[in-house]
């Protein structure tokens, strides 16, 4: 970052004063009023904003921080918020952070203190930027949402085989984004100027879609009053996708495979062979291997569309993924319907992370824009998912994340040789916040952990 912009929301101008001395490496941006910290953010999104909770009232009678707090949120998500808060506030404060704010820190002001969380949220967002980047360049298929390792690593095939003219065969559950993949096929190689024609084999037919498919001609069937060109014949130098290949019908499979042979097609009712220069792609969420075994897809077809197959791996296997496209999706379709959302419900972020999404991608994006449509606050709970958050009588959610949290922190400790600023650093939080998390944890801290520091 080529200049750190910190906004500070407070009316005291002694505090105001000394805030802009002891950060004159930073563009200190003061806004004395809730009205103040909002216009600041809209005109130069900060880096690091500091707000104090304990703020006049707003307008329904709560603390002006809070809706300073959500509306920072919302105008630049980016942006990390340290809440200020006075003795005995620590619930308010981890409350904060459950709904977006970085950090905390207890009044009366240690200015040392709050330089160190300051600083370390600079590094923090630093690093997030960085890795936003590397991930970005990870994933060489921008229209596909992921920072999955194993989706990531199906695009970087995609990429590779998009340079070549051989079949490849898309595998995996409906809803997975195997169009999304055969786009990129082609959009990434040199067929990307010809045309993407698409047809999935399940949803016409058998009689209209070896029309659809091949053409005709003229007088070829009753209500043929004109030559019309097929779906082959329109992808000519570009890509034909075959979505749904499983539901080929076995006579229209041997008239594909004789095409794939020799490269040429008649049009029903013609007796013209048409040469035709296509890449084919295929999916399926079929095992065409059981269904040759069964007699109900040929072999030698088999073979020919399946000169690389590729896996798309299902929602549920794509770690993190739920979480990222649920946020993508509500900011694409937030902003088609004109309506700001801070986010998600705790409760709906679990429920989004713990659902199986058995309909995949599909059902995520369906789900996440009748949540649009149909919610009513600016944040999206379970209720306007669909979804619930399922609970074990002896081992709830809440309790699984306090013994994530708790796991975590013993491990980074233990990393760390008990060094409190050592696994701050490793957890990414200031030395006060990791005092309060392992307090509220029960978490002891030994005085050789402390003299550590």
């Amino acid at each position: 970052m080529n200049s750190n912009v910190l906004l500070i929301v407070e009316d005291d101008p002694d505090l105001c004063r000394q805030y802009k001395g002891a950060f004159a490496d930073c563009d200190v941006v003061v806004a004395p009023t809730h009205h103040e910290a909002v216009k600041a953010t809209k005109r130069q999104k900060p880096h690091v904003a500091v707000i104090d909770l304990g703020s006049p009232a707003d307008a329904v009678g709560r603390p002006e921080g809070w809706t300073t707090l959500e509306q920072i949120l919302q105008l630049s998500p980016q942006t990390k918020i340290i809440v200020a808060t006075g003795n005995g506030g620590k619930e308010s404060a981890l409350l904060a952070i459950s709904k977006g704010a970085h950090d905390f820190y207890e009044k009366p002001i240690d200015i040392e203190v709050l330089k160190i969380i300051i600083k370390q949220s600079f590094r923090v967002l630093e690093a997030e930027n960085n890795s936003a980047v590397q991930n970005s360049n990870r994933n060489p298929i921008k229209s596909l949402v992921t920072n999955s390792e194993v989706m990531l690593r199906v695009c970087k095939n995609i990429e590779r085989l998009s340079h070549t003219n051989i079949p490849v065969l898309l595998l995996g559950e409906s809803g997975t984004g195997k169009e999304v993949l055969a786009r990129a096929l082609h959009e990434l190689g040199p067929r990307a100027s010809g045309p993407f024609v698409g047809i999935n084999c399940g949803a016409i037919s058998e009689f209209l879609l070896e029309s659809e498919l091949f053409g005709y001609e003229r007088g070829a069937f009753t209500g043929a009053v004109k030559q019309t060109v097929g779906r082959i014949e329109t992808a000519q130098n570009g890509t034909l996708f075959l979505d749904e290949i499983g539901e080929l019908p076995l006579h229209l499979q041997v008239k594909l495979l004789r095409f794939l042979q020799e490269r040429i097609i008649e049009r029903v009712g013609g007796r013209r062979s048409i040469p035709v220069d296509v890449r084919i792609v295929s999916a399926t969420n079929r095992q065409l291997e059981s269904l040759v075994r069964e007699g109900k897809f040929r072999e030698d077809l088999f073979y020919r569309l399946n000169a690389v197959s590729i896996r798309v791996p299902p929602l549920r296997e794509r770690t993190g993924d739920s979480i990222l496209l649920a946020r993508y999706f509500l900011d694409r379709f937030g902003k088609d319907a004109r309506r700001r959302f801070v986010g998600f419900t705790d409760q709906a972020v679990e429920a989004v992370v713990n659902y199986s999404w058995p309909g995949n991608v599909r059902e995520l994006e369906n789900r996440v824009r009748r949540a649009v449509i149909m919610g009513e606050q600016n944040l999206v709970g379970v209720d306007d998912l669909e979804l619930s958050v399922e609970k074990n009588p002896e081992f709830d959610l809440r309790t699984a994340r306090r013994k994530a949290e708790r796991d975590l922190i013993e491990l980074a400790l233990a990393h760390s040789d008990g060094s409190i600023a050592r696994a701050a650093r490793l957890l990414q939080v200031s030395r006060p916040t990791l005092y309060s998390l392992m307090d509220a944890l029960g978490i002891k801290s030994s005085g050789d952990r402390r003299r550590a520091r």
